[in-house]
């Protein structure tokens, strides 16, 4: 049935999106352009209105640009940051009313049907959106219908709000540009002149798109607007009648949040990689402890016990009467089932272990080697961060290497074969036994100054001093060097 209230439609449109985002930061009097990188060249991907009025267009490619601009002044774009941008707009637009939706990489769209009259009437709304627009300094273009097709041509195409549909040009349905050329050259240019020619021969011709389109514009055919989901919000809050200021009363009432919060999580499918505990004291000053995990988890007994360095830590005051638990990073983690034993839960004690040592050190601190596909002794591993890797398996196992390798300190010795006795650090060492050689080539496709010397033959020595080192040499340029010491 009708319920007496008329769908109407707003299309906010940015088509400066890009560079208003970047100009709000640091503005430029001039010229400016963004550029982006395509077909194996830089092209401007969105310009100011200085810009355009120098002749430049979008597309254009930035020796071209350079050659009409000289002064014109270029950065590279972003469209990661574009799209976050936006986002933030769509949920400002959601003070006007609750139904906002993308349009597109530079849009929104708002169904603002029954709560325009709580601004003041429909245009008293548009004055204000497009006043607070100007003053972020947006360029903004706004337009107002009773269907989304008919807001989206008023704001691309038209010099009002309520322009009518009739007189303006076909690109207004959003229609290709091939679509758009073949129905000028059969006289058909405004919107009025496509909807008063027969249906019938246009289907043939173009497809259903066209009438599609035309009839989303017109209202024959729904076209509704759907907003993005929120995304979902892993934070509780416990407020307490009396004051507390006791570490274990303040750890009893954590734990309660973390039931909270791990049951959140767990419907979610997800577990938390960052936590932030806030406690608010009486005297409206408030502490917050912050717990970086090296997995993802959702275990409130795994959890609770990672808190208790930095709730120690917090000044209490007069008391605390307010506690708020968020996690602010979370990762996918899938359902595990449980198994009984020290087998299985090996993992997990790793992960504790890593995250209270990073609670002291820093996670980035705790660091694991993983092994690299390259030969060379210096480039066989990396160093990442445990928090954020998974141990791997490939290690080489044979020939062996030393446990110490440092940069390559030569020694005062000649001939290929090692030497019987050398001076190394200022010791006087005699070579008891000697293991190799081992001929390992320079990577020729890195250009090392390292390995410029060429190829390397390494021998393993067992001195009588009781110290194994990994000696080479390098045939191309005679001399011997050390390079790493066996544990």
């Amino acid at each position: 049935m009708f319920d007496g209230i008329q769908k109407r439609v707003i299309c906010i449109w940015f088509p400066r999106l890009a560079t208003d985002r970047v100009l709000r930061a640091h503005p430029v009097d001039g010229p400016f352009a963004l550029t982006l990188r395509q077909d194996n060249s830089e092209r401007l991907y969105c310009l100011n209105r200085h810009a355009e009025q120098a002749g430049l267009h979008c597309g254009m490619s930035l020796a071209d640009a350079r050659a009409f601009c000289p002064d014109m002044v270029c950065r590279p774009a972003r469209p990661d940051l574009d799209a976050r941008f936006l986002a933030t707009l769509r949920r400002w637009a959601m003070r006007w009313c609750p139904w906002v939706g993308h349009d597109g990489t530079d849009g929104l769209v708002l169904d603002i049907s029954g709560s325009a009259h709580l601004w003041g009437g429909e245009g008293a709304l548009l004055a204000r959106m497009r006043a607070q627009l100007h003053t972020a300094g947006l360029d903004v273009r706004l337009g107002l219908g009773n269907t989304r097709g008919a807001a989206w041509a008023r704001a691309h195409y038209g010099t009002q709000a309520e322009q009518p549909l009739d007189s303006l040009p076909v690109a207004a349905l959003r229609l290709d540009n091939a679509t758009c050329t073949a129905l000028q050259r059969l006289g058909l240019r405004t919107i009025g002149e496509v909807s008063d020619t027969a249906r019938a021969p246009l289907a043939r011709r173009f497809g259903p798109v066209l009438l599609q389109r035309l009839d989303q514009a017109l209202g024959h055919m729904p076209e509704p607007v759907t907003p993005e989901a929120a995304p979902p919000h892993y934070g509780v809050r416990l407020t307490l009648p009396d004051p507390i200021g006791l570490v274990g009363d303040v750890m009893a009432a954590t734990g309660r949040l973390l039931d909270a919060l791990c049951a959140k999580l767990h419907a979610q499918g997800v577990g938390a990689r960052a936590l932030v505990l806030t406690l608010r004291r009486v005297d409206q000053g408030s502490q917050q402890v912050e717990l970086r995990l090296a997995a993802a988890m959702r275990d409130p007994a795994r959890i609770l016990p990672l808190f208790e360095r930095g709730v120690g830590s917090v000044q209490a005051g007069f008391g605390i009467d307010q506690l708020r638990l968020e996690a602010t990073q979370t990762e996918p983690l899938a359902a595990q089932q449980s198994a009984i034993g020290t087998t299985a839960q090996r993992p997990d004690r790793l992960a504790d272990l890593v995250t209270r040592i990073g609670t002291r050190i820093g996670l980035e601190n705790v660091q694991r080697f993983l092994p690299a596909d390259s030969h060379i002794p210096e480039r066989s591993f990396l160093i990442a961060p445990a928090a954020y890797s998974a141990p791997a398996t490939g290690w080489r196992s044979a020939p062996p290497r030393p446990l110490h390798l440092f940069a390559p300190e030569p020694i005062a010795a000649t001939g290929p074969t090692p030497p019987t006795r050398f001076r190394w650090r200022r010791m006087h060492l005699h070579t008891a036994r000697a293991i190799g050689p081992e001929r390992i080539a320079p990577e020729w496709w890195f250009d090392d100054p390292n390995w410029r010397t060429g190829m390397r033959d390494y021998w393993c020595i067992h001195t009588r001093q009781g110290r194994r080192l990994w000696l080479f040499h390098t045939p191309q340029t005679p001399g011997w060097y050390v390079q790493g010491e066996f544990a």
